[in-house]
């Protein structure tokens, strides 16, 4: 593959399989953080130690078959354009920070994109696995085995009292951070998302925005992960955001059903708002777009609109994006033509969903 296959599309592979209680959790990740035994960590090292970890990740991984993930792609960050780099932060392939910051980054990628190893990001080494819905289990099962597949070729740093170590402390231990996107729109209309997120804090869970840490939820999109590793096991890190994530899926639904039965006119209003004015709108900022996508794709959920694909949301949140407009543009757009063009994109696409 090459680095064109990698952005040229908004639906990753993994994201057109629908996982279980994929109408609320829309993606389960699960992240390993490890770094080289006797190499200075990314945050002190030079550009020969971050050139060195490329080469051993170019010689120990790249372009080798694993047995779940196929072939390997390596990308290097010094090869790529900086709208194609975001391209790939839109698509969750990479971070922002390896992104903008990295002076010798790089990321291993599977073909259908459900494996993504970032090379000196914060860590030498972040195995990234991504699955469509609730499946944080699975994730965990995946990410393990590419892990172990890396140790097989690579001599991780490890302490027998702290476990892994990382650069930032809060990730020593299992060097594990895992995270579910969640869809709750009805619990932010009700006003419930306010009373919520205090206690999930409480509980040592953090919630974000789409992109992660320093993000705004837009479009009623939220990640919830763990923030601590140290003196957990993995299970018991997944098992305590898995059992928070079942709480809020049941507190959704209810939401979604109180709607449905004490304010069904006033939410097919917003509904069928939104879509018609995605439907002909010529002008569109993104912030508003996403958030019409939200009451579009709750209003599938509901049953109260039955011509559009539920994928629809997952699509256009991240087509709709700066990067992927200007990658289809050919050309850096202003932000005025990009509210034009990102108008004209969800115009057209919804079209192609009435003509089917």
């Amino acid at each position: 593959m090459s680095l064109q296959n990698f952005i040229s599309e908004a639906i990753s592979p993994w994201m057109k399989n629908e996982g279980p209680d994929a109408d609320i959790v829309l993606s389960s990740r699960v992240r390993l953080a490890r770094n080289l035994n006797n190499t200075p960590f990314p945050l002190a090292a030079s550009k020969e130690n971050l050139e060195a970890v490329i080469k051993l990740a170019e010689e120990k991984f790249a372009n080798r078959t694993h047995r779940k993930f196929g072939n390997l792609e390596l990308l290097k960050m010094e090869d790529m354009k900086q709208n194609e780099k975001r391209v790939l932060v839109e698509k969750h392939l990479i971070s922002p920070n390896l992104s903008d910051e990295s002076k010798a980054g790089a990321a291993l990628l599977s073909e259908d994109e459900s494996l993504s190893i970032m090379i000196n990001e914060e860590d030498h080494i972040r195995i990234q696995v991504l699955l469509s819905g609730f499946q944080l289990d699975q994730s965990l099962k995946y990410a393990n085995e590419i892990d172990d597949w890396m140790e097989e070729k690579a001599d991780f740093a490890f302490d027998e009292k702290r476990g892994y170590l990382t650069s930032c402390p809060t990730n020593v231990g299992t060097g594990l951070r895992a995270s579910v996107m969640m869809h709750l729109p009805a619990l932010v209309i009700t006003r419930q998302m306010n009373r919520i997120l205090p206690a999930i804090n409480q509980l040592g869970l953090v919630v974000r925005g789409i992109y992660g840490e320093g993000s705004e939820a837009l479009g009623n999109l939220f990640q919830i992960s763990n923030q601590i590793t140290l003196g957990k096991s993995e299970d018991d890190i997944v098992e305590d955001l898995r059992s928070v994530v079942i709480q809020l899926i049941q507190q959704e639904r209810a939401a979604r059903e109180s709607l449905l039965q004490e304010s069904k006119l006033q939410i097919e209003d917003r509904v069928y708002r939104s879509y018609g004015i995605l439907s002909y709108s010529r002008n569109m900022e993104s912030k508003e777009a996403t958030q019409r996508l939200s009451d579009v794709r709750l209003g599938i959920d509901l049953g109260l609109i039955d011509n559009v694909s539920g994928n629809i949301l997952n699509e256009l949140m991240i087509l709709t994006q700066p990067g992927f407009l200007q990658q289809y543009a050919g050309e850096i757009l202003s932000p005025e033509q990009r509210d034009q063009r990102r108008a004209a994109l969800i115009r057209e696409r919804l079209k192609l969903e009435k003509d089917k």
